[in-house]
């Protein structure tokens, strides 16, 4: 009995021993699969994020386009701390940074630590490889994690962090292209237009849908693509082609800054509109700032001057109050207008011209710009023929191009134009205000058979697969007789020819315009402070351009006539359209 009862205490102790040893395995297999090791996972995922559409010119030149970018992250922890200067020397020598802030940077860091946020798709490229070699070198070593005690190897890895929008052209082409912002989604930047075609195509530009691959991977860690993995495609933003030529926007840019200097103005505009679509060749000003470095003085320009602001636009009204008054069968070019020697009182009112005639023929008043002549004449059309004229003309409304934030001007209600002193005032162009491109496209009227047509800045949109979508166009409307606007015609090239646009006159080009020298008030009163403009036409056999310049405030002598600065402008864009084969001069009837 006493041998029975001690094998059994050894069968027991031995049983306990080993429920012992299966409860700790248990504890064990239970601890490990509870934990994080770090494991390779059998599921993988990639994504490809995708970009926002380019801006492209006429030409084919990329104005604003978007890149990958990349962030470099190192866990300093795993830096072998007797190769750290090797890691220090060859990450600064790959990535171009300067090796003092990487060092400091790791010194005061124990963990993980971004080394940029800006690296582009090429030093990624070379990082890539060089975070292999480091392995090989052995200058990352394992760290045991003192949460899990499990070691760790992470090295460098490159990491796409989002897109960095650049542009190429630096400053051209600004303000009408706009900037972007930067955004997060997802821990990713993207960019979202703020100004200019960057806003207006928003939709358009930004990227719909990145692409993901997700599914089992194998031992050399590539995804397998089988019936259960899932595949999404990416889908880059529309690409925008402009109508604008990036060369002769350039070439223009250049005229108007020198100008700018020279009659010390605050700022000038210059387009050139295709008369027939209304695409814009050229929408320039010479306020521009860098997108990819925007600075504090940069502020005031950012916006769209040219369609956000509004200016009494003076005297270039007299040519549609003109135009009106022939459509209406209401004066005859040929009248006789007394005009006083140009003085005369209209109720409280005294008007005043430069010049000094007794008689002028209805058709002169336009060609020398006689205030005391279109004050009179004005007063032949009823008030719902000039109220209505102008809202044809497009004055009041939005001139349609594709760009936010327009300002659409102000024309008096039309109970005003009751008023013999509105109609005087609205009719050479006070008393209501317009912005550069709606007059613009007014004056497009003359030199496109009286129809009136939208302006664009953009001909197409095409996606990464090659779709065309085209922007849509308002309905072009005859708001003039043919013969209403070549008569037109012949009048502005008659204020070439011997008015006061003679400085723009070039032999073999058909080139007419007008004039404006404009009053600008300042706390509800009118100073000695003036903005100068020429709109007109150049056209040869086969082409037809409108064309408009806006000097505002400009400062140097005897400047604030148009003559003197906005005409002068005028004619040196012709004659880079004439060199660069916009324009061909006729001599002699040889082309």
């Amino acid at each position: 009995m006493q041998q029975f009862e001690s094998n059994k205490i050894k069968i027991l102790f031995l049983f306990f021993i080993v429920f012992l040893c299966f409860v700790i395995f248990l504890g064990t297999l239970f601890y490990w699969a509870s934990i994080d090791r770090r494991l390779p996972r059998l599921e993988h995922t990639e994504i490809n994020h995708a970009l926002r559409g380019s801006i492209i010119s006429a030409d084919g030149f990329k104005i604003a386009t978007s890149q990958k970018m990349y962030k470099a992250v190192v866990d300093t922890r795993n830096i072998d701390p007797l190769k750290k200067d090797l890691f220090i020397k060859l990450y600064a020598l790959y990535s171009s940074q300067d090796a003092k802030s990487v060092e400091k940077a790791i010194e005061n860091t124990n963990g993980n630590l971004v080394l940029s946020y800006k690296i582009d798709s090429k030093t990624a490229k070379y990082l890539q490889d060089l975070s292999k070699k480091l392995l090989r070198l052995g200058v990352f070593i394992s760290y045991v994690d003192t949460q899990t005690g499990v070691p760790f190897i992470r090295g460098l890895n490159i990491i796409e962090s989002g897109e960095s929008r650049i542009y190429p052209a630096i400053d051209t082409a600004t303000p009408l292209v706009g900037y972007v912002k930067k955004i997060e989604q997802e821990n990713i930047t993207k960019s979202s237009g703020v100004k200019g075609i960057e806003r207006f195509y928003e939709d358009k530009l930004s990227s719909s849908q990145d692409s993901l691959t997700s599914g089992s991977r194998d031992i050399s860690k590539a995804i397998i693509l089988d019936g259960n993995s899932i595949t999404s495609q990416r889908i880059d933003g529309y690409d925008v082609h402009l109508s604008i030529s990036l060369k002769m926007q350039k070439i223009v840019e250049n005229i108007i800054d020198q100008y700018s200097k020279k009659l010390d103005a605050r700022e000038i505009f210059a387009g050139i509109m295709d008369s027939e679509t209304g695409e814009m060749i050229v929408f320039a000003s010479s306020h521009r700032f860098n997108p990819d470095f925007i600075r504090r003085r940069d502020y005031e320009w950012l916006n769209v001057s040219a369609v956000e602001q509004s200016y009494e636009p003076g005297s270039v009204m007299k040519t549609i109050t003109f135009a009106l008054l022939l459509k209406e069968n209401k004066i005859n070019p040929y009248d006789m207008i007394p005009v006083y020697g140009g003085r005369y009182k209209l109720g409280n009112k005294t008007i005043t011209d430069t010049h000094h005639d007794d008689w002028l023929t209805a058709e002169d008043v336009i060609v020398y710009s006689s205030n005391v002549g279109t004050a009179q004449i004005a007063q032949k059309l009823d008030p719902v023929e000039f109220y209505q004229g102008l809202k044809d003309f497009g004055f009041s409304l939005p001139s349609g191009i594709d760009l936010p934030y327009e300002n659409s001007g102000y024309i008096p209600p039309l109970h005003k134009f009751n008023s013999q002193i509105y109609k005087a005032t609205v009719g050479y162009g006070y008393g209501m205000t317009s912005n550069f491109m709606q007059v613009l496209k007014a004056y497009n009227v003359f030199n496109n058979n009286g129809r009136i047509v939208t302006p664009m800045l953009v001909k197409k949109l095409v996606s990464q697969s090659g779709q065309e979508i085209y922007p849509p166009k308002e309905q072009e409307h005859q708001i003039l007789p043919v013969a209403v606007a070549k008569r037109m015609q012949k009048i502005m090239i008659k204020v070439v020819e011997k008015g006061t646009g003679t400085n723009a006159k070039m032999d073999g080009l058909e080139i007419g315009g007008k004039t404006g020298t404009a009053h600008i008030a300042q706390d509800g009163e009118y100073v000695k402070v003036y903005n100068s403009s020429f709109f007109g036409f150049a056209n040869d056999k086969k082409n037809r351009y409108t064309i408009g310049v806006l000097v505002r405030e400009p400062k140097k002598k005897y400047s604030y006539f148009a003559s003197q600065s906005a005409v002068p402008i005028f004619k040196e864009i012709v004659e880079r359209l004439v060199e660069n084969s916009y324009l061909v001069p006729l001599y002699s009837g040889v082309e």
